[in-house]
């Protein structure tokens, strides 16, 4: 799955000038409102922003992981909340539906996910099981010819906007093989959502608590139709969602580093530009040589993700994506840090955007699994390996 290198250019295209042209201007707004602008969300929609991984069958455009990730660092060059609008129905929301679901299910959903009709989240946290998704306490008990679903799921990315979750509940007992992945419209009589979170930073994203008092979901609505299976499932959709994430902190860092080069050139002290002291150089340096290996390995990594099987998991591209996963967040972590360290005060200041892509990154280190998950991941395959 991936477009021709003519049309892909073409993409490409008019995604940078949409984000250079509509998203940058609007990065004040989206941080004084807290919200993305309606008519932003529409452009995006118009351009095909929701459909990027769904194939031209189901109405997306059908791009590789690297082509994916091609685009993810185009939208990191700006405020993280317009990618968030999106991101779901790219990635965590939809992929489980693409990689394992019944023809009916993709027939039904993939289309209306594409298009940004309808937007779908990804409801796996719980206040007590996060990175430990195989201790989840959400139940689905079986009724008939459905389930009966109760529980609390936490943190849960663009539920406020959502039309429909794939949501993981326990079903078949204990352990990762007693989780089934289901398709919940939000609809439903029983599930209600919790007060906005309140977050450090990406202001305009939308993140609240999913409760379900025994909500009624039919049968039919387990991805793929095979109770137990929802652990395996969630854990292809994070390999690419990882990937993404990887692309994503490269955008960003470069953004970074554009404003401090920026702000070098024409901020004067003693006499001089301050890109003029060695020190300051120093920063700069450091933070081009990380961003250009970060960028180098997510997109390598990329490469040998789209050579395997589509929806098939290879455990050592899996650890793979974990390494870029871990590499990338942590390396913006320094870009940013450097970056408000290069404006000096200035840099603490909420008028210079660096201040704000400080406190955006943080969280990049966070989902798709903490850095200290992927430590595990990588070290867990290197002793299996030895």
């Amino acid at each position: 799955m991936a477009l021709d290198p003519e049309t892909f250019y073409l993409l490409k295209d008019s995604v940078q000038r949409f984000v250079r042209e509509r998203l940058v201007p609007a990065e004040n707004t989206v941080e004084e409102m807290d919200e993305v602008p309606s008519d932003i969300v529409d452009d995006m929609k118009e351009l095909g922003l929701f459909g990027l991984s769904i194939p031209e069958e189901y109405g997306g455009i059908g791009l590789s992981m690297e082509q994916e990730c091609e685009v993810a660092f185009e939208l990191g060059q700006t405020a993280l909340a317009f990618r968030s609008v999106v991101g779901t129905n790219v990635g965590i929301g939809s992929q489980g539906i693409l990689m394992d679901g019944t023809a009916e299910q993709k027939e039904e959903y993939l289309p209306r996910i594409a298009s940004g009709d309808l937007i779908i989240s990804f409801a796996l946290t719980e206040p007590n099981a996060g990175s430990d998704a195989a201790a989840l306490q959400t139940r689905g008990v079986r009724d008939g010819e459905d389930y009966l679903i109760s529980g609390s799921k936490r943190f849960i990315t663009n539920a406020p906007r959502a039309g429909a979750f794939t949501l993981m509940a326990r079903t078949e007992g204990p352990g990762a093989g007693g989780i089934s992945a289901f398709i919940v419209p939000s609809h439903l009589q029983g599930i209600t959502l919790g007060k906005a979170d309140k977050k450090m930073g990406q202001r305009g994203t939308k993140t609240c608590d999913v409760n379900l008092d025994n909500v009624r979901v039919s049968a039919a609505n387990i991805i793929g139709g095979v109770p137990g299976k929802g652990f395996k499932t969630a854990m292809k959709v994070l390999d690419r969602g990882r990937l993404h994430v990887s692309a994503l902190a490269c955008g960003m860092a470069h953004r970074i580093l554009q404003e401090s080069i920026a702000y070098a050139q024409q901020r004067k002290q003693f006499g001089q530009r301050i890109g003029d002291f060695q020190l300051v150089q120093a920063m700069l340096a450091d933070s081009q040589a990380e961003f250009l290996a970060a960028w180098s390995m997510a997109k390598s990594v990329a490469q040998r993700y789209d050579a395997k099987p589509f929806g098939v998991t290879d455990p050592e591209v899996s650890m793979q994506a974990s390494c870029t996963k871990l590499f990338t967040t942590e390396m913006v972590g320094r870009v940013a840090d450097r970056g408000v360290q290069i404006h000096g005060g200035a840099g603490y200041i909420n008028e210079y955007k660096v201040e704000r892509f400080y406190r955006d990154v943080r969280l990049l280190r966070l989902y798709e699994g903490t850095s200290q998950i992927q430590q595990l991941i990588i070290g867990k395959y290197l002793m299996r390996q030895a």
